[in-house]
């Protein structure tokens, strides 16, 4: 399925989407399942900056009820179940407990926007919020004695970095072109076409003949219409820098919990790979390179500090196993805290001759729905009269129990996992269970001809082995290990130093049909890269 510019030296289209996060790749399954031809382009791989480093929630926003955005907490609310539906597999409900910090909000304010919280959107797959004694519950055990009273809520977790590449698995499979490592270097309007050229990593040129634009480059946005567009635009994005941290588990328990800082931030706490707290976010303006975004000395001391005033284990930089950080393009408001600047969106549509639509701000939970309103803009610009559909589909791997999405595929994804051990006893139950998670339905794509171990293949990294690396190279656009061990997976958290070299050399003898001289365990020996 994937495919290369090898070989292109012209595409035409009815719409080039620049830019391979997840507006980008939602745009283009939405206009792709319209009956659209649709080029996209990613300079380099499918969500590899901001789109894999959010969260990982799928939320309404509990704090932006303070900023009284109550139309777009709503509309994420709405969203929230929508998607758990489409990909139970990649997301799933969870709670998360709020310690109430008699210095910070009053119990009623807590209270008031936990009700409209539960009430703005219907809910049919996640319970209600309610008051909790943490000195009978669960969630307390890890805090500190001070900490009595709390709240718990509903929201989802997602797997952030397979949401986007999901989305471009469906877009593909509807009839889209994805070009990963393909960079857009210019666009210019020709009577009712766009001209563009595309250059990949090999330095190929690509020529595009576009009916439409769609400029969904992210923190880039501005950027690409100022250089290779060579235009400008009454709207302008706000770069807001989000740093996470992850340490070794805190509790024991599955809820997350959401904190408060004495500077009004609110700071998630949530179980994450089985073995590890992940921490954040941060919100910090920034005006650096985009592409080399890094956390700070500072935030990782920030995000430690407020850890040490819930939890009773405290932590330092030391115990950080992993961080991550990703700039987010909010649009700009007159907000001056960058934490309060609006997590919406708003689309720029130029029809000034061939269409040309920007995209600027957005969070991952409306995705879906940005990407429907922007094909409802460019769609009768093209002539096309299809109507929106992705609300009642699934995502690939979604379809567990029906083709459409269904309240059954969240609340008994348990009950599929025991079906695929059932019906390959044969494979480790830890791993079965993870590719569940990871590839839904489409783990019996993944296995398809695997009867024992032995067909799985060379196992190259604990728990990696050549059928599932070969799978994600040929479906999911994956070339290099970090694609593979941190977008694809994490098992970048669970493989010990220089396991990159080990999947990276053995993906180079692959491609270049050579032979390896030495086994997994000798090349652990040799490999002396950290994480």
């Amino acid at each position: 399925m994937n495919q290369t510019a090898e070989n292109i030296d012209t595409l035409v289209c009815d719409v080039l989407v620049v830019g391979g996060g997840i507006n980008g790749v939602g745009i283009a399954r939405d206009a792709a399942g319209r009956g659209l031809s649709v080029v996209l382009c990613e300079q380099d791989d499918l969500a590899a900056h901001t789109s894999s480093s959010s969260s990982k929630l799928i939320h309404g926003g509990l704090r932006y009820l303070e900023h009284y955005e109550f139309g777009l907490v709503r509309k994420a609310l709405i969203e929230r179940e929508v998607l758990l539906r489409a990909a139970p597999h990649i997301m799933w409900p969870m709670r998360f407990v709020m310690p109430h910090d008699k210095g910070q909000r009053p119990a009623w304010l807590i209270r008031a926007g936990m009700f409209l919280y539960d009430h703005l959107a219907r809910r049919e797959l996640l319970p209600g919020s309610r008051a909790i004694n943490l000195r009978k519950h669960a969630a307390g055990a890890p805090l500190k004695s001070n900490f009595v009273r709390g709240f718990v809520y509903s929201d989802g977790w997602v797997d952030d970095a397979r949401l986007v590449v999901l989305n471009a698995m469906d877009a593909a499979e509807r009839g889209a072109r994805i070009l990963t490592h393909t960079r857009c270097e210019s666009i210019a309007r020709q009577g009712a076409t766009w001209q563009a050229s595309l250059r990949d990593r090999q330095g190929q040129n690509i020529k595009v003949t576009a009916r439409c634009v769609v400029n969904a480059a992210g923190p880039w946005v501005a950027q690409f219409l100022e250089g290779a567009a060579q235009r400008s635009s009454s709207k302008s994005v706000r770069l807001v820098k989000g740093s996470h941290i992850v340490v070794k588990r805190l509790s024991q328990h599955d809820h997350a919990y959401i904190f408060q800082n004495p500077d009004g931030r609110i700071v998630f706490a949530i179980p994450y790979e089985k073995e590890f707290t992940l921490i954040g976010t941060t919100d910090v303006e920034y005006h650096g390179d985009t592409s080399k975004v890094s956390i700070s000395a500072e935030e990782i001391d920030y995000l430690c500090t407020l850890s040490n005033r819930y939890f009773e284990k405290a932590i330092t930089p030391a115990d950080v196993v992993w961080s991550y950080a990703g700039v987010r393009p909010l649009l700009e408001d007159a907000a001056a805290d960058a934490s309060a600047v609006t997590r919406d969106y708003q689309l720029d549509f130029d029809v000034e001759g061939a269409p040309l639509l920007s995209v600027f701000g957005g969070k991952i939970t409306t995705f879906r729905k940005l990407a429907e309103e922007a094909v409802d803009l460019i769609a009768p610009a093209l002539a096309n009269t299809q109507v929106s559909w992705t609300a009642n589909a699934c995502l690939p791997g979604g379809d567990i129990f029906d083709a459409r999405p269904d309240n059954r595929s969240v609340r008994e994804f348990d009950r599929f996992i025991s079906n695929l051990q059932r019906d390959h006893a044969w494979l480790p139950a830890p791993l079965l269970a993870r590719y569940a998670r990871a590839y839904g339905s489409r783990t019996q794509q993944l296995l398809a001809g695997c009867k024992t171990m032995e067909n799985m293949g060379e196992e190259i990294l604990s728990g990696l082995f050549a059928v599932e690396v070969d799978y994600l190279m040929r479906q999911e656009w994956a070339s290099c290990a970090a694609d593979i061990l941190w977008r694809r997976s994490k098992l970048g958290l669970h493989l010990p130093a220089g396991s990159d070299v080990i999947l990276d050399n053995w993906i180079a003898a692959r491609s270049s049909g050579k032979s390896r001289g030495h086994s997994v365990a000798e090349e652990t020996d040799q490999a002396v890269v950290s994480k």
